[in-house]
């Protein structure tokens, strides 16, 4: 007969550990790791972002994560492709 309780501690060892996933840096590029600039991650007015008067390459936004659109920024080099 299997006690539950015997039995927990060698159960725990065959499930999967929860991934952690560590916080966004918001003012980080995804796609080179340099700083951004953006505004908004620097609690500035999002008009005085650079992004707000530079055309954006469609190449570097397709590189961003999925996971991290619309949470992260690129940097100036990277939007104008230029580190890609």
């Amino acid at each position: 007969t299997i006690i539950y309780g015997d039995f927990l501690p060698y159960l725990a060892t065959m499930l999967p550990t929860p991934k952690t996933t560590a916080p966004l840096d918001t003012a980080r590029c995804p796609l080179c790791g340099q700083a951004n600039q953006c505004a908004i991650a620097n609690q500035q007015p999002p008009a005085s972002c650079w992004c707000m008067g530079t055309a954006i390459a469609a190449e570097a936004l397709a590189l961003i994560p999925e996971a991290e659109r619309g949470q992260r920024c690129i940097c100036p080099a990277c939007a104008r492709g230029t580190s890609l």
